[in-house]
Formats: structure tokens, C-alpha cells, sequence
């Protein structure tokens, strides 16, 4: 049975947190692929800086050559607000026997109750919680009594079916987008904290050199 890990995201731009967590997971989970899915119109955010454009140049650099690694550019080319549930349903559409694990950190897990129609993520995929130190599990409320309902330790059981909660620990390399890009802006070297391909593509389209006018122009 194949398993597709989805690791959504604005990537604005792409780093090493991003990179580790999604091989780490790739290999602990035994997952077919993971599919990195830039977001176009992020409904709870800001408008990304960059444009969607160079954000999935951007991923496509960055994962070349590791293999299980995949850019999918299916919310760029979707008008409207990102929704995750929207995304989940065309891939299932295209891979209609295929296992879905939604890969979320904490931080995205536990704002899931705001989500638009996010209980019904779990009739389409399993819910892989990247851990982080000093996480703890929600005790109450709706999303508390979906944890005690769906929790799942057996990494093998997200090979089929849906609705699964699996919590795994990752390495936490503490890169923040938003820093990097101020990084930038202020004139300081991205270099490792980006793969030098995308290093390169942040230098030569300086597309963060002038954040604010970028954003208001994407608003």
C-alpha cells in the first residue's frame, strides 16, 4: 500500500526545518513520497512575500535529488483560498486507493478547530503531528476528544484508511521564515539556513529585498 506524506505550507521560502522534518518523517514512516505543496492564498495569514512562482522554484531546487521527495504546485494553480480540505480532496480524487498522511507541526495541530470544514480531514486522511519538546497533548474540547478518540502509536496502521492521529518526534531545527526573510531584507546571508540552490534563487530574484511593497502588491 502506498503512503503519500503532504507537508502544505506557504515556503516563503523553503528551509533546513522544513527539509529535515519532512526526511525525517519520509524514513520513520515509511512513506512512499512526501509531497511538498506550496500554498497560493493562505485563509488565516498574511499574503505570502514571494510570489507562487518563485516559492515553488524555490521547493523544486530544494528537494532535487532526494529521492521520495516531490513539489506539487495543485494549490498555485487553484483559484480561492487554500484550504487544506480542498487539497485533500483532489488528491484523493488522484489517488483513490492511496493512504494520505496530512503532516501538521504543533503549533498548526492545535489550531485545527479553525480550520475550514476540519473535522472532515479525517475522513480523507490520517493526521501526522510533528512533536516538538514540551508538547502536550490538548485535554479538552473538541480537538482534546479527538486525540483520545483517534490517537494512534502504531506508525504501521497509517498504511490504510483515514482518520488515524500519529504523533512522531523530529529533530527541531528552530528557523523561522519570518527571521530569514528579515535576515534578508536587512541585508544579511541566508547561507545555512537554506540550501544554496534556493540561496541563489532569494539572491537573484531578490524577491525579499522589498517585503512590504511585495505583500501590498499580493494583498
Amino acid at each position: 500500500m502506498r503512503v503519500i506524506g503532504i507537508l502544505g505550507g506557504t515556503f516563503d521560502p523553503i528551509h533546513y526545518g522544513h527539509l529535515r522534518t519532512a526526511l525525517e518523517l519520509l524514513e520513520r514512516l515509511a512513506l512512499s513520497e512526501m509531497r511538498f505543496i506550496p500554498c497560493a492564498h493562505p485563509p488565516h495569514r498574511p499574503p505570502p512575500a514571494a510570489p507562487g512562482r518563485v516559492r515553488l522554484r524555490m521547493v523544486r531546487a530544494a528537494i532535487r535529488g532526494q529521492a521520495g521527495f516531490v513539489a506539487d504546485a495543485r494549490e498555485l494553480e487553484r483559484a480561492g483560498p487554500s484550504y487544506t480540505i480542498d487539497t485533500l480532496e483532489s488528491l484523493r480524487a488522484d489517488y483513490p486507493e492511496t493512504s494520505l498522511c496530512l503532516v501538521l507541526g504543533m503549533d498548526a495541530f492545535l489550531g485545527l478547530p479553525r480550520w475550514h470544514r476540519w473535522l472532515e480531514i479525517f475522513d480523507l486522511a490520517h493526521v501526522v503531528v510533528a512533536h516538538r519538546p514540551g508538547w502536550r497533548y490538548p485535554e479538552s474540547g473538541p480537538l482534546g476528544d479527538l486525540v483520545k478518540e483517534r490517537l494512534c502509536s502504531d506508525a504501521a496502521k497509517l498504511a490504510t484508511g483515514a482518520g488515524r492521529i500519529h504523533v512522531e518526534p523530529v529533530t527541531q531545527l528552530e528557523i523561522s521564515s519570518t527571521e530569514l526573510r528579515a535576515g534578508v531584507r536587512a541585508g544579511r546571508d541566508p547561507r545555512y539556513l537554506v540550501p544554496d540552490a534556493v540561496r541563489q534563487i532569494i539572491l537573484d530574484t531578490e524577491c525579499y529585498a522589498a517585503e512590504e511593497t511585495t505583500e501590498r502588491a499580493n494583498a
